[in-house]
């Protein structure tokens, strides 16, 4: 695999740069440009966020990998790689689950009246999605889901209750997950619906977790939606979530932002001393960071045959499972190394006078989960490796 960037992705990349230099001039850059937010700066929950997607949108980076036919430039996805990375780095909304999941989705297999409906809105950023996937009884063992949907007349209700919803506070379309034939084995008998978000009888109730990160749990008490919310065919959805989850994987788990995190590391460990000694002396700090710094050029090279398949039309679920594992597990591993060494001071929160690098360890210490559990639990994500890449038959 080779990875060097040609002149035109080199030149595309710094006209990024340049496109966020003049961004962060902006009055409001300090709400959508926010490396310390982590999992809250890849959404377009602001009115502030939502502008600066518009602002993308006009400058031609929303859906630059979709055909022309529908509104996209049909330039490979190297490119919202490069776009992604970028924005990362700034900690500003990422182009998201509308261009990578729904758009990507709906292109292979929605309705021609869906197409034309939403890809319109999704390459202008005038709309948001949350995504339905994850019950109280279903979320790592997504096939498991119960929440269902009956015919009625040329429509259909749905009962039921979805839980872990980001974006539901905020979004206007639901792209839900039911199940649609409950005789059918698991992972057949479910289907996929796109529905507003104040559709009667749908409630979005809000869930704290850690580092300030809002989730959502959603009940669906007699909704009804009509022929048209159905997305592709019935009793197909399970194959449409796993191609949207494949898509999500790549495009919200940048690699930037955890090499930015390990410079960060680097920094706060810097000048510190024990028992009178610069840490940068002591050998098992040194080798420590050592098998850090080799574990994230392995992280760039996972992160790069994920790039490598979608930039050759693939849907790289595998490649993608294999990153989101290793590089949210390692996350949490540079940041427990730092705090281990900062000591107390390390501990301390945003705001709290003597806290290292402004509290952001601390910060870090309570988002780092987060990402080990969206878009697919790291156990999902062993899975998918296992049964898909390997070959091993289930339990």
């Amino acid at each position: 695999m080779d990875f060097k960037l040609s002149p035109d992705e080199i030149s595309f990349a710094r006209g990024v740069r340049a496109f966020l230099e003049e961004e962060a001039q902006h009055p409001d850059a300090h709400d959508f440009m926010d490396p310390d937010r982590d999992c809250h700066s890849q959404l377009a929950n602001s009115p502030e966020r939502r502008a600066f997607c518009r602002r993308m949108a006009k400058r031609g980076y929303l859906g630059m990998s979709w055909p022309k036919s529908y509104g996209g430039q049909e330039i490979p996805g190297i490119y919202e790689y490069l776009l992604n990375e970028e924005l990362a780095l700034r900690g500003a909304p990422l182009i998201g689950k509308g261009v990578g999941c729904i758009g990507k989705t709906i292109i292979r297999h929605g309705s021609e009246e869906m197409k034309r409906q939403f890809l319109p809105m999704i390459l202008d950023a005038e709309t948001e999605f949350a995504l339905g996937y994850s019950e109280p009884g279903a979320g790592s063992d997504l096939a498991s889901l119960k929440l269902r949907a009956e015919p009625d007349g040329d429509g259909w209700v749905l009962n039921g209750q979805k839980v872990w919803t980001t974006s539901a506070n905020f979004a206007e379309w639901y792209w839900v997950a039911a199940r649609t034939d409950p005789d059918a084995p698991k992972h057949k008998g479910i289907s996929v619906f796109l529905l507003p978000m104040n559709t009667p009888g749908l409630t979005v109730r809000k869930i704290d977790t850690l580092g300030h990160h809002l989730t959502n749990e959603v009940f669906f008490d007699n909704v009804r939606v009509g022929p048209g919310a159905l997305v592709g065919e019935l009793n197909k959805g399970w194959t449409y979530v796993c191609e949207a989850l494949d898509f999500e994987r790549f495009t919200f788990y940048t690699v930037n932002p955890l090499l930015q995190k390990f410079e960060r590391a680097l920094e706060a460990l810097r000048g510190r001393t024990r028992n009178g000694h610069p840490l940068s002396e002591d050998i098992g700090v040194r080798r420590a960071v050592g098998k850090l710094a080799a574990e994230i050029e392995t992280a760039k090279m996972l992160q790069r045959r994920v790039v490598d398949s979608a930039a050759k039309g693939g849907v790289p679920a595998i490649e993608a499972a294999m990153y989101k594992v290793f590089a949210t597990r390692l996350q949490q591993v540079v940041t427990d190394f730092v705090l281990d060494h900062l000591g107390p001071t390390g501990l301390l929160r945003k705001g709290a006078p003597g806290a290292v690098d402004g509290g952001v360890w601390e910060h870090f210490y309570q988002t780092t989960p987060l990402d080990t559990i969206g878009g697919g639990t790291s156990e999902v994500q062993k899975n998918i490796i296992a049964r898909r890449h390997l070959g091993l038959p289930l339990a």
